[in-house]
């Protein structure tokens, strides 16, 4: 009795182990080009927290083809844990994002810088950008957007 039973612990403990020690490897990739990334911590690793996002749409009006358009996007860390952006990323080449480098304390205010060139991007502009941390519920998707004038405008 006491051998059937050792076996069937056995035949249980086996495939467990082989789950946990898979679950313990992380196997992703990282993306080496991303200037973003730094030494914080994984959003999984990190204790939940909450943000109010003041700015989530800014409207730069009209501006002329080739012009810079920069705006820093705030944001309030509401909970009560230290609130880490690991990862911005915008939806064309032409927008990029910067990070706040250090974790936001409760009750303070970030930003999330982002620049748009608008060289050779005559017409409406919609750019979005999306932010990736451990606020919960998640970042809203942040929008610029405006209508660039043609050079013989």
């Amino acid at each position: 009795m006491y051998q059937g039973m050792n076996r069937n612990i056995l035949l249980l403990a086996l495939p467990a182990s082989i789950l946990i020690s898979l679950a313990s490897c992380d196997v992703r990739k990282t993306d080496q080009h991303d200037h973003n990334a730094g030494a914080a911590a994984p959003v999984e690793a990190l204790a939940p927290t909450s943000v109010q996002v003041i700015d989530s749409i800014y409207d730069f009006g009209s501006i002329r083809e080739g012009e810079l358009v920069e705006y820093s996007f705030r944001f309030k860390n509401t909970g009560s844990e230290p609130l880490v952006v690991n990862n911005v990323s915008a939806s064309c080449g032409c927008t990029v994002g910067d990070k706040p480098q250090a974790p936001v304390k409760p009750g303070e205010l970030g930003f999330i810088k982002v620049k748009f060139n608008s060289a050779n991007r005559p017409g409406e502009a919609h750019k979005s950008v999306t932010v990736s941390s451990n606020a919960s519920p998640a970042f809203p998707e942040l929008i610029m957007k405006g209508t660039v004038l043609g050079k013989e405008q």
